[in-house]
């Protein structure tokens, strides 16, 4: 698919998996989020920017690290997800996150601006990888660092089969290469491509907790990747996508009709 194509599809698409993403994905992603957390080294007083920062699944937790002192600026290709962190700041009075809507290939900051630059989970869906991961390390000071999760490999994600069963009904290429960056050594040898040192990586493996298929339905289908392609599928193609996701994740459905579907997350961080 052509790169600008590409990103209209992801910014139009999660524009549609906006109202779902939040709630369907903030449990579940938790764990990797840890990690990343972990990797970043937050302290009071740091500028921090992040990209592809959808709802505000770490925004806000990284605002209040930082603060006194810290901001962060959040920054998505969907206007729909940096203005749902706009209002959320404006209602909750948290003065240190502004947001812009700004790809990830092409930040409009000035160079070496920031202390860290954070991308969870968003990476998968940029057409120009390397040259978002180089975008965030020019950023950031000399001696600050850039912190990437991504999803793992596919044979390791349970709920991988969404994408073939919804191009089964439409050729909506919505992530191409979706998995691309979760191979072994690929996040890493990007960073590094980038110019960054110092690089240290960890591969994890997680159980996704989802309450019932509804749940798990909204998460993947209605506030994940699929959201725009699944828009265009009349009401009887919809269920026979929503049937057929149901049955390639039924070896993980329990007896309280609950579900734990493995993930796969790989989270590198380097140093500028």
């Amino acid at each position: 698919m052509d790169a600008r194509l590409q990103r209209r599809v992801q910014r139009y698409g999660w524009d549609a998996a906006a109202p779902f993403y939040h709630d369907g994905w903030s449990a579940q992603l938790r764990p990797a989020h840890d990690t990343l957390f972990e990797f970043a080294d937050l302290r009071p007083g740091m500028r921090v920017l992040e990209t592809a920062c959808g709802t505000g699944l770490i925004t806000f937790r990284a605002a209040e690290t930082v603060a006194p002192g810290g901001s962060v600026l959040a920054t998505d290709l969907a206007g729909e997800m940096t203005a749902a962190v706009a209002r959320h700041a404006e209602a909750q009075g948290i003065g240190n996150v502004k947001t812009a809507r700004m790809g990830a290939e092409e930040l409009e900051v000035e160079d070496a601006s920031f202390d860290l630059a954070l991308c969870a989970l968003g990476l998968m869906y940029v057409p120009d990888v390397q040259k978002a991961l180089s975008e965030m390390r020019r950023a950031v000071r000399p001696g600050g660092r850039v912190v990437a999760t991504v999803w793992g490999e596919r044979r390791n994600c349970g709920w991988a089969d969404i994408f073939p069963i919804v191009d089964a009904h439409v050729a909506s290429e919505v992530c191409p290469m979706f998995f691309g960056t979760g191979g072994p050594g690929a996040l890493k040898a990007g960073m590094e491509a980038a110019g960054l040192s110092g690089l240290h990586e960890t591969r994890q493996s997680e159980v996704l907790e989802f309450e019932n298929a509804e749940s798990l339905l909204d998460a993947v289908i209605k506030g994940g990747p699929v959201a725009m392609a699944v828009k265009r599928f009349s009401e009887e193609v919809y269920g026979q996508v929503e049937s057929d996701f149901l049955s390639s994740v039924s070896a993980y459905r329990k007896d309280d009709g609950s579900y734990a579907v493995p993930g796969e997350f790989v989270t590198v961080s380097g140093t500028v």
